[in-house]
């Protein structure tokens, strides 16, 4: 009994302040916790109305079924589907998306309490004090518990007139994937020294997931695959929600997040504060340094290869799909015109191309903006100061990572326009020129985000959520037919839709001539005011 009681003793002093880093940590992320859920929810309750209207009868919808069961290539993007039911029918197309989304928030929340505060050397200060050495981590993994459940229970309400018991079980599966991606997140956070490499280690798994189920997905029509299986997002499409739920597969997202948990807890406890299991390479950097430029490229040049990387697949993949994309909703007329508003009044394939090409451009807008709050990364973490002590002016400083951002920006659109050129195997300067008349509106976004930190450095996070708004008005909005004014609040929507379009020069320049004034602005303030810490 005493050991017993030792033991627990012992146990309870390991998570001693967990609740207060909790509410804490909630506190922190009562924006960015809040979007990414509101996004999400949004996105999965929109569907149902949106296919009533595109397959509002029995036999459209098993039209749709048919014709999914035939096309591989739109399987291993969106998944297969089960039943006609419009329920069903909203779990195969929005939730790998939605179990995706709900894994890098997840990620994120996970990370930015744990490696983070670690690299800040802000956990160092908390653990002085009365705090049990895995409280931090579990605070960080409640918070994420905290969103998904909220996820969860939004989803489960707003679904259940689809069928109650389906609306749980995807609820469920939603949360059940983000979780299993904190608690992975969890475990990288203890592998490395580097927030930034924890991050992207982590999206990197992310990635793998959906590839494996892509490709198990494109080789049977029915979720079997072996390789579907080995990932996160094909468990939560085989719990055929709204179609005969096979409520075990819970299971596997509750024994996931137990035993990746439980490793996450050992590693924890069997390292220093601030040290990893992965150190930093020791010893000098190899290359050339000598500039503010190299610098910037150096700390960027991986999220630049990624994201390049990824644009261009993603081109490849785009322009693979269009041909069939145009055959399957050319005889559906609100799927057409869902189309044409995303992408122009021009022939159905030519719609299609840029309808894609402006969701690629949506995505380039977090890029643009990812990478511009580096230098606000920088800056708080004290990285800065030391730099700016040299013969180095702000704006040199700030004008490298901004050359990295803008510039970066225009190769993953050039990048992902070759892909489309791939993938379609068509003319490729029609495709280059739509993907690269998206830059100005993406340069916008940045500068807003150059604006936000060089005004207010402490809301400069606040370019996520204008990021996140204008992706939800141009991925949604055309699919709840939203008014042309609500459209117009994105810069996106006053691009000409190419290809097909006629080219318009005066919003691109106009939107061109709006960039230089944020960043000009952005600048400018960032001259005058006082670094932070």
């Amino acid at each position: 009994m005493t050991t017993l009681a030792v033991r627990t003793r012992g146990g309870t002093r390991q998570l001693a302040g967990t609740g207060t880093l909790l509410r804490f940590a909630l506190r922190r992320d009562r924006v960015m916790i809040p979007v990414f859920v509101t996004v999400n929810a949004l996105m999965v309750l929109s569907m149902p109305g949106t296919l009533k209207n595109l397959y509002g009868t029995t036999a459209e919808r098993a039209d749709l079924v048919r014709q999914m069961e035939a096309n591989a290539s739109f399987r291993a993007l969106i998944g297969p589907v089960f039943d006609t039911s419009i329920g069903a029918l909203t779990a195969w197309r929005v939730g790998v998306y939605a179990a995706a989304l709900a894994a890098v928030m997840s990620l994120l929340v996970v990370i930015r309490h744990t490696r983070d505060e670690e690299e800040s050397g802000r956990q160092e200060l908390v653990a002085s004090g009365m705090v049990g050495r895995r409280a931090s981590l579990t605070a960080a993994l409640l918070a994420a518990a905290v969103a998904n459940a909220v996820l969860a229970l939004l989803v489960m309400a707003g679904l259940a007139g689809q069928g109650a018991s389906g609306a749980v079980s995807f609820g469920l599966g939603l949360a059940g994937a983000g979780m299993v991606f904190a608690t992975m997140a969890a475990i990288v956070a203890q592998l490395t020294e580097s927030a930034r490499l924890a991050r992207g280690l982590t999206a990197a798994v992310l990635g793998a997931a959906f590839v494996l189920r892509a490709a198990g997905d494109s080789a049977t029509d029915d979720g079997s695959s072996v390789l579907t299986w080995l990932s996160p997002l094909g468990w939560l499409e085989n719990q055929r929600s709204f179609a005969d739920e096979r409520w075990w597969v819970l299971l596997l997202f509750a024994a996931a997040v137990a035993a990746q948990g439980a490793l996450a807890y050992g590693l924890a406890g069997r390292r220093d504060v601030g040290m990893s299991f992965l150190p930093t390479r020791p010893g000098p950097a190899g290359g050339r340094l000598g500039t503010a430029g190299a610098l910037a490229w150096r700390l960027q040049r991986g999220s630049v290869l990624g994201w390049s990387i990824g644009f261009f697949l993603a081109g490849v993949v785009y322009g693979g799909l269009t041909d069939g994309a145009a055959e399957l909703v050319r005889g559906n007329d609100q799927a057409r015109q869902i189309f044409e508003r995303m992408g122009g009044q021009s022939a159905l394939t030519d719609a299609f191309l840029a309808a894609m090409v402006g969701m690629l451009g949506l995505i380039a807008s977090l890029y643009v903006v990812a990478s511009v709050l580096r230098l606000h990364g920088e800056e708080t973490s004290g990285r800065a100061e030391p730099v700016l002590a040299c013969a180095l002016g702000r704006l040199r400083w700030a004008a490298s990572h901004l050359t990295i951002a803008f510039g970066g920006s225009a190769l993953i659109m050039l990048l992902a326009g070759l892909g489309f050129a791939v993938g379609h195997g068509k003319e490729t300067a029609p495709i280059l020129g739509a993907c690269l008349v998206q830059l100005p509106a993406v340069w916008v976004i940045g500068g807003v985000a150059v604006l936000l930190y060089g005004v207010a450095p402490r809301a400069a996070t606040a370019a996520w959520g204008v990021a996140v708004a204008v992706l939800l008005i141009g991925w949604v909005g055309p699919a709840l037919n939203a008014p042309q004014i609500v459209l117009g609040l994105s810069p996106f929507g006053h691009l000409p839709k190419l290809p097909g379009a006629q080219m318009q020069w005066g919003p691109v320049l106009t939107l061109a001539g709006v960039a230089v004034v944020l960043v000009g602005g952005g600048l400018a303030a960032l001259r005058r005011r006082d670094m932070t810490t």
